[in-house]
């Protein structure tokens, strides 16, 4: 494995050594803006890169070259978890859809066929990424938070993004909803404990959805599976990073057992993040990425306003608020990292 840990300005921020400037990264940064990806895309579908090794560490390597950031992130998608938990599942071109959402179904849990060996090319890929990247370049594993994630499984993707019938679902079963999250958190773990055995240097969990449901539900349902799924990242040493999306003030219900850094969205000020999440958590983002649809000198502007709290917070990544969007220039894209990467962040 070509991995030199010490060497990565990411890692050594995540275990909390002072560094020159906060490191980069950005989420959904293989693909969408890349002009590189965009070449791939057309011969090859998201199912056919996902399942091609060499293809899947190209275009998980490809952010490294071309943006110039300091890590990768695996190329993959948070809906492989259910795909192996025996829900059939296909990539289109508007977006994964399911055969039969289980909230639609009579017995949902017995629908479910758990094989962790459909996640196997997804270690190939890894093995791949692990062979062919820098030595100082990270490697980022992730995969969907059980709330989210339940949230398509119930659903699927033929309504709107606020899931309605998955909410309702969870309301009215809330026992069968219980069995549905222990179910998905085992295979998540299973997947996890794969990621970690075959190289990833950094692992982060996604709850895009998060905000969706009262801090209160959030916090008897959902947060128990994040804080078991953080301690199996954590036993193996790696670092937790937990992007919890539109959950607001309950920022302030994240302990250090569920995370070694947050997330922030766009939503929430930095500063009132800061204010809000326990002191031993780290924080990561919150730019929003709809500001690179922006002029560059606009996008300067808004930037120039993290060098204070980059200045004062070595516990910082920079990132974004959410992933990249379709039809961000690339040359904003780079804008950014470069802009990142060679600010003066009056770091003694």
């Amino acid at each position: 494995m070509q991995t030199n840990p010490t060497e990565s300005i990411l890692l050594r921020t995540l275990k909390g050594k002072p560094t020159e400037r906060p490191p980069v990264w950005f989420m959904r940064q293989a693909g969408r803006v890349l002009p590189s990806y965009l070449e791939i895309k057309k011969q090859y579908t998201f199912w056919q890169m996902m399942q091609h090794p060499e293809v899947a560490a190209k275009v998980t390597l490809l952010p490294v070259d071309d943006l110039g950031v300091d890590a990768a992130i695996l190329f993959s998608d948070i809906l492989v978890v259910p795909y192996a938990m025996g829900m059939g599942l296909d990539f289109t071109d508007d977006g994964p859809v399911f055969e039969e959402p289980l909230a639609f179904r009579e017995n949902p849990v017995a629908g479910l066929f758990p094989d962790p060996a459909k996640l196997d090319y997804i270690y190939a890929v890894i093995d791949e990424i692990n062979r062919t990247k820098p030595a100082n370049i990270p490697l980022i594993g992730f995969c969907g938070a059980p709330l989210t994630v339940l949230l398509f499984m119930l659903q699927g993707l033929g309504r709107k993004g606020d899931f309605p019938d998955a909410i309702r679902f969870i309301y009215e079963n809330k026992e069968t909803t219980k069995q549905l999250i222990d179910a998905l958190t085992e295979m998540s773990i299973e997947y996890i404990k794969g990621q970690i055995k075959h190289g990833i240097d950094v692992f982060q969990l996604f709850d895009t959805h998060a905000g969706l449901l009262p801090f209160d539900v959030y916090n008897e349902l959902f947060l128990p599976p994040v804080r078991k799924i953080a301690q199996v990242v954590r036993d193996a040493g790696l670092p937790f990073i937990f992007f919890p999306k539109g959950i607001g003030t309950g920022l302030a219900g994240i302990s250090p057992e569920e995370a070694d850094f947050l997330n922030i969205d766009w939503q929430t000020p930095l500063t009132t993040a800061r204010k809000l999440v326990h002191s031993d958590i780290g924080l990561q983002g919150n730019i929003d990425p709809r500001l690179l649809f922006a002029p560059q000198e606009e996008i300067e502007k808004e930037l120039k306003k993290y060098l204070r709290f980059g200045a004062e917070n070595q516990n910082w990544i920079f990132n974004l608020g959410h992933g990249f969007m379709p039809g961000i220039p690339f040359e904003n894209a780079r804008f950014l990292a470069d802009w990142a990467k060679n600010a003066d962040w009056k770091r003694s």
